[in-house]
């Protein structure tokens, strides 16, 4: 028996802003980056000190309480410089790797993190954009041009080795994109999926492609008035 999918409607999709439309699969949890980012002395900062101020107080003692505030302004420059790189969306996933499980996996804990950003572009066909997007990528990187129902989009997917930093160790992170041309055609949008779970990179690329195939420009909420004879 085939059962429907199931999506939930964010309140975001109704944003008469918004210009662009995805999904993601079960196991993504969206970070608030408006919430986590508010402008000082507004509403906004209020509550989130009003939201955080339970966690302060259940801090054992005060070196533990300064290290919590520490974590959690660096966490938010990161969130900083990727909403300054034109970050609009972010979220954390974290899925149980039950792939060949008992033989190759161990059943334990998947973390990847997915953004969407845009990218201003030069005009130009939506075609040559997208093409655009994935040159001068190390000659490693596997590319590839497809059309989708959202337009034609490039994947690239990418190994990065981080270079020696002490105490931390030399752990692979793969990083998969996709770019899709907007229909203004004077910008980009950027569908990234990483994670250091290299291994199972083809159900990571899989997830990817799945959100690009269900990507859209144009309002899926928006009622379809009949066409009048």
């Amino acid at each position: 028996m085939t059962t429907a999918p199931h999506f939930t409607v964010a309140d975001s999709a109704e944003d008469p802003d918004a210009d662009i439309w995805f999904a993601e699969p079960a196991g993504f949890t969206a970070v608030p980056l408006d919430a986590l980012l508010p402008a000082p002395d507004s509403p906004a900062a209020d509550g989130l000190r009003t939201a955080f101020a339970p966690f302060l107080q259940a801090v054992p003692d005060e070196l533990t309480r300064q290290r919590f505030i520490a974590a959690f302004a660096q966490g938010q420059r990161l969130l900083g410089a990727l909403r300054e790189e034109g970050t609009v969306h972010c979220s954390i996933g974290l899925h149980r790797d039950d792939v060949d499980e008992g033989a190759v996996s161990d059943g334990g804990p998947l973390l990847s993190f997915f953004t969407v950003s845009w990218r201003a572009t030069a005009v130009a066909p939506r075609a040559v954009t997208a093409a655009r997007a994935v040159t001068g990528l190390d000659g490693r990187a596997l590319v590839e041009c497809v059309e989708l129902p959202s337009g034609p989009v490039t994947f690239s997917e990418v190994v990065h080795t981080p270079g020696v930093v002490e105490g931390l160790p030399r752990m692979p992170l793969v990083q998969f994109r996709a770019h899709l041309p907007h229909p203004d055609c004077k910008r980009l949008a950027v569908l990234t999926l990483s994670t250091n779970a290299v291994g199972r990179r083809e159900q990571y690329r899989a997830i990817l492609r799945r959100i690009a195939a269900l990507t859209t420009f144009d309002d899926p909420l928006r009622p379809v008035c009949p066409e009048v004879p």
